[in-house]
């Protein structure tokens, strides 16, 4: 796909190139007992910190061969973290684009990974004060002393900021989403953008045989859990269809391309697919029910489909915690709920129209948002301002 695009590929060295797809616990058997921070500490250490070595070889290498006007990365790429530590002028600028809640760092807001939404005024911030302090002396420590040793071995000087705030030290940041999604932040740098979704279109999946039956009749509940943690069908998958077997709507579950034979026994009332094309089934849908992957929420916010999700692991916590503070849907703190917790959620979701509402007016806010001509504008940007 990349060189049908005209771009060139550059494969990562197998240390930075595991493969997401697998459970995490086939990778990192260690990870499977871990739960709240000590998950969090290990994958920032092994899955995204460790990696950062490998991706700035990388990157130097490229640019060595052909140097480059810009580098265009992600928050998870921490080659981008060690880049960024040099002066700009001997390297290009880096702009990074949110494809995850927004992690920076600020005043107003907990410390990223807990899934606390914000608490306002002095006692919000002392709040926040505290629990940065020990998430930095606990959760992070080891993740920051690795970091270090790292910078101290690729640019041989001190890391000069704490690893999770990189993003801060970009020439941009090109949020993924809209404000009325994100965290106000009163400290926000300047070189913050919103972009919205960006995609053009969804999967191009073949419709299934059974798709003349979303027909209006029912109210359609979509269920997934994406394309990465979608291995253990307990997370949203099994109390959603469980949940809601006895009730008048139409489950539609899309297993993000496992085989349909490792989905349990279906109710009548659910229907399955590998993939299914996202442009045409979430007009159709009135609640998208999902384990928070932060691709899917924005992609069901852009067609303005209010949301269930349950909580887990990465970065989910945080989408959770911005699902109930927009108010367009219901989070359930967990990451394997009852099929009871998810069956009154996605009652709730449906009997109130005040969700719906707001889902459609973040939809209007991502149409007004500019997208991929708003983020070409300010890579552009970079461009220009090292011409001039």
């Amino acid at each position: 796909m990349v060189e049908a695009a005209g771009a060139e590929h550059i494969a990562l060295p197998a240390e930075a190139d595991f493969d997401d797809r697998q459970d995490f616990g086939v990778t990192f058997p260690e990870r499977t007992a871990l739960k709240g921070g000590k998950a969090i500490a290990f994958d920032l250490e092994n899955v995204f910190v460790r990696p950062g070595r490998a991706h700035y070889k990388v990157i130097e290498a490229a640019q060595s061969a052909e140097p480059a006007d810009v580098v265009i990365t992600e928050p998870a790429f921490l080659g981008g973290a060690f880049l960024v530590c040099r002066p700009l002028g001997e390297r290009p600028p880096v702009v990074v684009c949110g494809v995850l809640p927004l992690p920076i760092s600020s005043r107003d807001t907990a410390p990223y990974g807990m899934g606390l939404t914000p608490l306002r005024g002095p006692l919000g911030r002392l709040r926040n004060a505290l629990l940065t302090t020990i998430a930095a002396r606990t959760v992070f420590t080891a993740a920051e002393r690795l970091a270090q040793e790292i910078n101290h071995e690729l640019n041989g000087s001190p890391l000069p900021f704490p690893i999770m705030d990189w993003l801060r030290h970009a020439e941009a940041i090109v949020q993924f989403t809209v404000p009325e999604f994100e965290y106000p932040r009163s400290d926000a740098p300047a070189t913050l953008h919103f972009a919205g979704p960006i995609s053009a279109s969804g999967s191009q999946a073949p419709l299934p045989s059974w798709w003349d039956e979303l027909d209006g009749s029912r109210p359609v509940v979509h269920v997934t859990q994406g394309t990465v943690a979608n291995h253990d069908y307990r997370q949203i998958i099994e109390p959603t269809v469980a949940a809601l077997a006895d009730d008048d709507v139409l489950v539609v579950v899309s297993t993000g391309g496992r085989p349909l034979s490792t989905l349990p026994p279906l109710p009548s009332n659910a229907r399955a697919a590998e993939y299914l094309p996202y442009d045409e089934l979430l007009p159709k849908t009135q609640v998208y029910v999902t384990n928070g992957g932060y691709g899917g929420v924005q992609y069901a916010l852009r067609h303005g489909v209010p949301i269930v999700t349950s909580g887990g692991k990465e970065d989910k916590p945080e989408v959770a915690g911005r699902v109930a503070w927009s108010g367009v849907g219901r989070a359930l703190r967990t990451e394997t709920p009852s099929p009871a917790a998810v069956g009154r959620a996605v009652r709730a979701v449906l009997g109130d129209p005040r969700y719906r509402v707001r889902a459609r007016r973040i939809a209007a806010s991502m149409e007004r948002a500019g997208g991929l001509p708003r983020l070409a504008e300010i890579v552009d940007r970079q461009l220009s301002g090292r011409r001039s």
